[in-house]
C-alpha cells in the first residue's frame, strides 16, 4: 500500500474520532449532563486504550494489520452509529469506549504499516506524512462537526462521521492495494513480555523522550485555557493563541522532509525538549498576547516536528515482530498521561499557582534532554 492511501484512510478515520470527542461533549451539555458527567464521558476515550494497547500491539504483530484496521474501524463506525440509533446519555458512554477503543488499535496498526513499507532511513519523512496527516484531521475533525452540529443538529451529526469510515472499511475489506503481512519472529524468541522491551535500552530511550513530549503536548492543551483565564483573555484570545500552537506544528511538518536530510532525529528530539523547557520556564512570566502567540509557536515547532521521529526511532531500535507492541507501550505511556497529568496539574495549580506547574514541566523536559543525550553519547 502506497503512503499517501494510508495517510488518506488516517485522515478519514481521525476526523471521525476528532470529532466525536467534540461531538460527544456537546451532547451531553444539551442532554444537562454535569461537568463531572463530561469529563467521565471524555475519560472513557482513553480508559481502555490505556490497558488494552499492548495487547492490541501483539496481536497486529501475530495478524498483521489488515484485520485489525478493518475492526478497528468497524468499532469506530458503530460507536458514532449508536447515539444516531439511541439518543440518550448512557449511549454515550458506549460510544465514546468503542471510538476510543476502536481508534487506538487503528493508531498502532496505521504506526505499524507505515514503519514496515520503508527503509530505516526512509522511515522519518515518511512518520512526518502520517504526522501531517493528523494535523490536517485535528484541524478538520472539528470544524467538520461544528458546521454540522449547526446545520442538521446533534444526533445526525453522528450519522455524517459514521460515513467517514466507510472507505476504510471497504479498503481494509478488499485489502486493494494489500497491507503488507506480518513479519515473523526468530524461531528461539520466548513469550512477549513487556519489560523486555524496557529493558532495551534505545527503546527505553525513545520511551522516556516520547512520555516526557507527550507530557508537554498535554501539559499546554490543558493548562493554556485556565492560564488565559486568570490573566483575564477573552475565549477568542485564548483561542486565538491555541491557534497558534496548532499552526505552527502543521508548518514544521509542511518543512520536516526537508529538516531531516540536514538533521539527525536524536538531535531534533533533543532540541524539542529543550525548546519544550525554554519555553516552559519563561510562560507564567508573560501575559501579553504576542508574546504568548510567540511562545506557543516556538512550542508548537518544536513538539510538531518530534513525534515522527519518535515513532521512526521506535520502529528501528524495537525487536522483529514487535513492532506493534512497541507502538502499544508507546500508547499506552500517551494514555496515562492523558488520564493523570490533568489531575496532577490542576491539584498543583490550585494549590499553589501556575508557576509551580510550568516550571516543574520545564524540570522535567530538561532533566529529560539531559538523560537522553547522556544515554545517546554512552550508546
Amino acid at each position: 500500500m502506497r503512503l499517501w492511501q494510508l495517510v488518506a484512510l488516517t485522515i478519514l478515520a481521525h476526523t471521525a474520532f476528532n470529532g466525536s470527542r467534540m461531538l460527544v461533549s456537546l451532547y451531553a451539555i444539551q442532554l444537562h449532563a454535569s461537568a463531572f458527567t463530561v469529563g467521565t464521558l471524555m475519560s472513557s476515550f482513553a480508559l481502555l486504550p490505556m490497558l488494552l494497547a499492548v495487547n492490541a500491539g501483539r496481536l497486529i504483530d501475530r495478524s498483521g494489520a489488515r484485520w485489525p484496521l478493518f475492526g478497528a474501524s468497524l468499532a469506530v463506525a458503530l460507536g458514532a452509529l449508536l447515539p444516531f440509533s439511541w439518543p440518550r446519555l448512557w449511549t454515550l458512554y458506549v460510544a465514546s469506549t468503542l471510538i476510543g477503543t476502536g481508534f487506538m488499535v487503528f493508531h498502532v496498526a496505521v504506526n505499524q504499516v507505515v514503519g514496515a513499507i520503508g527503509r530505516a532511513d526512509e522511515r522519518p519523512a515518511h512518520f512526518s506524512s502520517l504526522a501531517l496527516g493528523f494535523s490536517v484531521s485535528s484541524s478538520l475533525g472539528p470544524l467538520v462537526t461544528g458546521f454540522a452540529i449547526d446545520a442538521i443538529g446533534h444526533v445526525r451529526t453522528f450519522l455524517l462521521l459514521s460515513v467517514f469510515l466507510l472507505v476504510p472499511l471497504i479498503v481494509t475489506w478488499i485489502n486493494r492495494p494489500a497491507l503488507p503481512p506480518a513479519k515473523e519472529r526468530k524461531p528461539d524468541t520466548g513469550p512477549s513480555r513487556v519489560m523486555d522491551l524496557l529493558r532495551n535500552r534505545p527503546l527505553r530511550r525513545v520511551f522516556i523522550a516520547s512520555g516526557l513530549l507527550n507530557m508537554a503536548w498535554d501539559l499546554y492543551t490543558f493548562v493554556m485555557p485556565i492560564y488565559g483565564s486568570r490573566i483575564g483573555l477573552s475565549a477568542s484570545t485564548i483561542g486565538a493563541v491555541m491557534g497558534s500552537f496548532a499552526i505552527a506544528i502543521f508548518v514544521v511538518r509542511l518543512l520536516l522532509p526537508v529538516l531531516i536530510r540536514r538533521v539527525l532525529p536524536w538531535q531534533i528530539i533533543g532540541a524539542a525538549l529543550l525548546t519544550a523547557a525554554a519555553v516552559y520556564c519563561v510562560f507564567p512570566f508573560y501575559s501579553s498576547v504576542p508574546l504568548l502567540v510567540t511562545l506557543s509557536c516556538a512550542l508548537g515547532l518544536g513538539l510538531g516536528c518530534s513525534q515522527p521521529m519518535v515513532m521512526a526511532l521506535l520502529y528501528n531500535a524495537s525487536p522483529t515482530g514487535r513492532q506493534g507492541e512497541a507502538v502499544g507501550v508507546r500508547t499506552t505511556i500517551m494514555n496515562a498521561s492523558s488520564t493523570v497529568l490533568p489531575l496532577a496539574s490542576g491539584a498543583l495549580g490550585a494549590a499553589a499557582g501556575m508557576g509551580p506547574v510550568f516550571w516543574s514541566m520545564a524540570a522535567l523536559l530538561g532533566a529529560g534532554a539531559w538523560v537522553v543525550n547522556r544515554a545517546r553519547g554512552r550508546s
